[in-house]
């Protein structure tokens, strides 16, 4: 993979090309930003930015206004590259506090394993329902030890592609996938795991559920903001680091949840 090249083609495509996530939020482009601006359930923030020292200080202040002026927590997404270098200075400066920083990491699809091997007892449920989003909930309330309500209403509200690994009638793992139309990537969003089946393979088999349905629609590459827990696992499976990504928040509590 030319690591640059598919670098490129990601921030043409997934963030200065960004479509909405949701049908209650929009994106729009304004003084070298691109943002997503939706209800208190979306995901509001900065997805990419083409800024320089003289311009940088101005155009965090405006979203920090747009923002505060509806009410709205939101993250500033940057990445190692963007510009200009000092910018993860400017937004601490200016009260945003870094998340953990995750590692963006891309594969071609057709180099990817897709064949579903689980444990013995456990079987894949795809959700399609309010139940099935419970479930889902659920496992991630278990995994990150988060409260799930915010994140019950962004799933209730999106169309995700979402799957749930159980064990008997008990959920053990859930995951889900977001296409993008228009572009040539899709991503991977939410493996988490109950710490009692960790290290059973079950996180792999749903990379590879998704990676086989990716494949199905036609898309070339599967993409991920990989923690420190999934990364190692990734980069087994053929998932290429590009570079390092770091949430930036304003006022804001959790608004998403790891991979």
């Amino acid at each position: 993979m030319d690591r640059d090249a598919v670098l490129a083609l990601f921030d043409q495509q997934m963030r200065q090309g960004a479509r909405a996530d949701s049908p209650t939020a929009r994106v729009e482009r304004i003084d070298g930003v691109v943002r997503q601006v939706g209800t208190d359930h979306d995901w509001n923030g900065v997805l990419w930015s083409d800024l320089d020292r003289d311009t940088a200080n101005a155009a965090i202040a405006a979203q920090v206004r747009h923002f505060a002026s509806m009410g709205r927590e939101f993250e500033w997404k940057l990445y190692a590259h963007d510009r200009p270098d000092d910018l993860a200075a400017r937004l601490r400066a200016a009260g945003f506090t870094p998340e953990p920083e995750e590692t963006l990491m891309v594969a071609q699809i057709h180099d990817l394993p897709t064949d579903v091997d689980l444990p013995e007892g456990v079987h894949l449920v795809p959700v399609t329902d309010g139940a099935g989003v419970d479930l889902m909930v659920d496992v991630h309330e278990q995994a990150f030890g988060m409260d799930g309500a915010r994140l019950r209403r962004q799933l209730l509200a999106g169309d995700s592609d979402m799957v749930v690994a159980m064990a008997g009638d008990v959920p053990v793992c859930a995951a889900r996938m977001e296409s993008h139309p228009g572009t040539l990537f899709a991503s991977l969003w939410g493996g988490g795991t109950v710490t009692a089946w960790r290290g059973r393979g079950i996180y792999r088999a749903l990379v590879a559920y998704r990676a086989r349905v990716a494949a199905e629609r036609g898309y070339r590459y599967l993409q991920v903001d990989a923690s420190d827990d999934s990364r190692p696992i990734l980069r087994r499976l053929g998932f290429v680091p590009l570079t390092v990504t770091t949430p930036y928040t304003y006022g804001a509590e959790e608004q998403r949840y790891s991979h």
